[in-house]
């Protein structure tokens, strides 16, 4: 079932002011504050460029990183990053909703384009609630009498239930923007429209994600297979019975996912070859590589799928009709243990199958691998999206559709 929102199209922005939720999180030098990818400032540029050419005043809400990281900083750079990537300039103003910030939002004149300071450095976005409760924040309750809609186009945030991206769906008519609206309509019409065999190729160290999506797309039949790697692969591998050593063991249970052992060998149970877990994998000896089989991995830890897994992997993405894969295979940041990732994605990329990337380190993969243009849709969001594939609600997405329903007719 698609969802059933508002867009862009549906509102006509001239002189209005219009609230704008994006995604700027980016890698930042920690000493020297600049910032080191674009790549998300270039996604939102669309929609903040539209608005602004229909002659919106656009104000724009985003975050950067979170408290207690070396990376939770001001927006001032982001402002001088996102007016390059627009091609207009972003104003700034240091504060959210004091009334010099208010005050910069009322003398916006139509088509200027104004970012507010990161929005968790408000307390009450860390919380998680309801739509209904956090449109009574003082966000929310500060700044809706002085916009007329509000946009989501946060698509990789789209999970989590926070002030800004839930509370003003509540209080104006409210609509995606073009991130949010491609990412939904792919993503979506991809699970909907699915051709067979269909693969999922998942990797990362998400596995508690990764082995719920494996069970929804075996038990609802969208997937043929499900081809693990990475940390999920481990998993499984130990939970089909094979001795994958202390070291391996441990490093599971210090993610909290002892538990998904017995539940993985249940997959197995049910589903059978349908999971397609590496019968050889990559263990690091003394910083080396050492390809194995799972009949005799040594007390080394697993950073990457064998050599023989890899070839049974390809052969069944070139044959696949339709691909969905998140996360890298291993950690494919060290040289040695990268060629699991690479080789998926490159097969992936030769496949003639209808190819969706999750966002996160594979989508990042992908671009630095030059394979970027021959995927159908790279995603920007690596949670969102794999709580689409696991049949999950995205909080943002609900608000959206709630918020079409508590004003239709009335925008």
């Amino acid at each position: 079932m698609m969802a059933n929102f508002n867009t862009i199209d549906d509102f006509d922005v001239n002189g209005k002011t219009v609230l704008v939720r994006i995604d700027i999180n980016s890698p930042v030098d920690p000493n020297s504050g600049i910032i080191l990818d674009d790549t998300r400032m270039k996604l939102h540029a669309e929609t903040i460029k539209e608005l602004s050419m229909k002659g919106a005043k656009t104000v724009i809400l985003a975050h950067q990183s979170r408290p207690g990281k070396d990376d939770f900083t001001t927006l001032e750079q982001h402002a001088v990053v996102l007016s390059r990537a627009v091609g207009l300039e972003v104003k700034y103003v240091d504060s959210i909703f004091s009334s010099k910030a208010r005050e910069s939002i009322i003398a916006l004149e139509p088509g200027q384009i104004l970012l507010l300071e990161n929005v968790r450095f408000f307390s009450e976005e860390q919380l998680k609630r309801s739509a209904e409760e956090e449109a009574t924040s003082v966000l929310v309750k500060t700044l809706t009498p002085l916009v007329d809609f509000f946009v989501n186009d946060a698509f990789a945030a789209a999970h989590r239930s926070q002030t800004s991206l839930v509370g003003f769906t509540r209080t104006v008519p409210s609509a995606a923007g073009r991130v949010m609206e491609k990412e939904l309509t792919v993503i979506g019409n991809a699970l909907e429209n699915v051709q067979h065999p269909c693969v999922f190729a998942l990797g990362g160290m998400k596995a508690d994600d990764s082995i719920t999506v494996t069970e929804n797309v075996l038990e609802n039949g969208t997937a043929d297979y499900v081809l693990v790697s990475g940390l999920v692969a481990n998993i499984f591998i130990w939970a089909a019975g094979y001795d994958i050593k202390s070291t391996n063991k441990n490093f599971i249970e210090s993610r909290g996912y002892l538990d998904m052992v017995d539940k993985c060998r249940g997959l197995i149970e049910r589903f059978g070859d349908k999971i397609v877990y590496p019968t050889d994998v990559a263990v690091s000896v003394q910083g080396d590589r050492a390809d194995v089989t799972i009949e005799n991995i040594p007390d080394a830890s697993i950073f990457d799928i064998g050599r023989e897994s890899l070839i049974k992997y390809s052969k069944i993405l070139r044959e696949a009709k339709t691909i969905f894969a998140n996360g890298p295979a291993g950690v494919f940041e060290d040289p040695k243990f990268a060629i699991g990732t690479e080789d998926i994605i490159n097969a992936i990329a030769s496949s003639k199958g209808f190819s969706v990337i999750g966002g996160g380190h594979i989508a990042a993969a992908t671009v630095n691998l030059g394979y970027g243009d021959k995927m159908d849709h790279i995603s920007s969001g690596g949670g969102a999206s794999i709580d689409m594939l696991a049949g999950n609600p995205l909080p943002a997405v609900v608000a959206l559709e709630e918020s079409k329903e508590l004003f239709d007719g009335n925008s």
